[in-house]
């Protein structure tokens, strides 16, 4: 006799559905995650990644193939570098730690490196929550957990997330370290990869702090983080710290933002499915019953970018034009709404947004008039 199926084991089956039969469930990664937070209100990108959708091969079938991603050199030197900073157990990337954020703590001479391996995501991330357990009741040393593996609430699914490290010290707090190929020149980055790493880095750090609840005594789980990168032109590694305080209340509130997947999943018509096997007719029908929250911020963020701008452009929709403008026009949804009220053919006058457009209209008006005027002189 089957067992009677629980409403996270309907929920995990429904999702195996949507991506389609035989389709393997596309991680959640952490820089995935942040990019979901940024724009809590894309349905669209909220059920594909809680189900698992490969986008990109999603984006390809329907004839937008996604630009977004990191080249094969780029990830072959990253491994490289990460490698690098990890060799001897961990001892550089441990003296890094002590040098940036905990200067008082004695030099990590011998430092525990705990195996983590275990069968699936679920293993591993009991594993690792094992080892800081372990860590953190034996105090007085230095732990390196390499990849572990942790899990974040989303939405209502599992998100499995794998940082770079993660460093328990001797005094039992834990700290988030991120590992970038970018490199550092004269001790500062790139502010723009500096900001997507630390985003990144919060996203883990509300893991940890999960993990962390569940024990008798929870530590502390820091919010400044280790950002590690070459140092100028070379391989050497160097760090900074990163204060993540910012990024992890932002994320943390949008992921609390969210719409439930399964509220999502049950709204949607009977049979919908995103495999990228379908013809592709039936796969836009499938993509396009999922409402979407299209700004420019996505075409560096998601693989379904450029899909949902070429949509958003067909329809005039004032997200195209991104979140600031579409906050200041309120009601006003399409560009054509925006010209008909600029014009006074529609809209309330007591609108803010309304009357601004036309005293803008107004005053183009009169500059041109002043410049065809001039130009006749």
């Amino acid at each position: 006799m089957p067992l009677p199926r629980t409403r996270g084991t309907a929920l995990r089956h429904r999702l195996a559905e949507l991506r389609g039969p035989d389709v393997p469930a596309k991680a959640l990664d952490a820089r995935a995650l942040a990019a979901l937070a940024a724009n809590p209100g894309c349905k669209r990108r909220a059920i594909l990644d809680g189900a698992g959708v490969n986008k990109a091969a999603l984006a390809g079938a329907l004839g937008s193939p996604s630009a977004f991603g990191q080249s094969q050199f780029a990830l072959t030197r990253g491994n490289a570098f990460e490698a690098k900073v990890k060799a001897d157990g961990g001892a550089e990337l441990l003296r890094l730690v002590r040098e940036k954020l905990d200067r008082g703590a004695e030099p990590p001479a011998h430092a525990r490196v705990p195996e983590l391996t275990a069968t699936g995501p679920e293993g591993r991330t009991a594993r690792t929550a094992l080892a800081l357990r372990e860590a953190t009741e034996a105090p007085g040393a230095w732990t390196l957990l390499d990849h572990p593996m942790l899990a974040l609430d989303v939405a209502g699914s599992p998100a499995f997330l794998e940082p770079d490290a993660v460093v328990v010290h001797p005094d039992g707090s834990w700290t988030v370290v991120e590992i970038k190929s970018f490199p550092m020149l004269d001790g500062s980055a790139d502010p723009a990869k500096v900001g997507a790493a630390a985003r990144q880095a919060a996203v883990y750090v509300l893991a940890l702090e999960q993990v962390a609840a569940r024990l008798e005594s929870a530590p502390r789980v820091r919010e400044r983080v280790l950002l590690v990168c070459p140092k100028d032109f070379s391989n050497l590694p160097t760090a900074s710290a990163v204060d993540v305080r910012k990024q992890r209340a932002v994320t943390a509130r949008q992921l609390d933002r969210l719409t439930r997947i399964e509220d999502i999943a049950d709204a949607l018509p009977a049979g919908t499915c995103f495999s990228p096997e379908l013809p592709a007719a039936d796969l836009t029908a499938a993509v396009e019953s999922v409402p979407a929250a299209y700004a420019p911020e996505c075409l560096s963020a998601c693989e379904l970018a450029f899909h949902c701008r070429a949509r958003s452009l067909e329809s005039g929709a004032v997200t195209s034009l991104g979140r600031s403008v579409r906050a200041e026009l309120g009601g006003l949804t399409t560009v054509e709404d925006v010209l008909s009220a600029a014009r006074g053919e529609s809209g309330d006058p007591d609108d803010p947004a309304v009357a601004a457009l036309r005293r803008a209209a107004r005053l183009r008006a009169e500059a041109l008039g002043q410049e065809a005027v001039a130009g006749c002189r």
